[in-house]
């Protein structure tokens, strides 16, 4: 009895190395994700910006997995000012942008910010949105209450074109 444990405790120890290199491998991805109640929130990201940029916005994808409506209700930073939601849509041939109050977010629904589209305005920025670096970005909820997550900041993010075509080459191999 006691060589059975012997070599199967030198099994699991010659297994260590390898366990811990895939969960550091695979940290960064998961840690990007975020889990509120059930509310799920994927990659939020920025694009890099020039050194005194007054302005920026953020991205993500946030996803109801419940039953019940969330209403996301307000976001704040500490890198900036003002944090307001805004939407992009095309209006008699132009391109507009106007603040939105709330973002509804139906059971089963997800809502893609991105460029183009819904986003987050970050006004009066107190630091400059380098490539590489991460802030925190705090989503208020009716419901759910509040999550902080880490936004990368990408020197090559997508446009609102290749976001687009990402995406939908995502959804195909699903």
């Amino acid at each position: 009895m006691l060589r059975t444990n012997i070599s199967t405790l030198i099994r699991s120890a010659a297994a260590l190395p390898a366990i811990v290199c895939g969960a550091l491998l695979t940290s960064p991805a998961s840690a990007h994700e975020y889990q509120l109640n059930d509310l799920y929130i994927d990659h939020p990201w920025a694009r890099a910006l020039p050194p005194n940029a007054p302005a920026g916005a953020a991205y993500m994808r946030l996803e109801n997995r419940g039953d019940t409506q969330e209403i996301m209700i307000s976001a704040h930073s500490p890198i900036a000012e003002k944090v307001e939601v805004h939407e992009n849509s095309h209006v008699d041939g132009l391109m507009k942008m106007r603040r939105v109050d709330q973002v509804r977010l139906a059971p089963g629904v997800s809502v893609e910010f991105q460029p183009g589209g819904y986003h987050f305005m970050l006004f009066g920025l107190k630091q400059t949105l380098v490539a590489g670096e991460r802030f925190p970005l705090t989503l208020d909820f009716k419901n759910a209450g509040s999550i902080a997550v880490d936004v990368m900041i990408d020197e090559n993010a997508p446009s609102a074109s290749e976001h687009a075509a990402q995406e939908s080459m995502q959804h195909q191999h699903h």
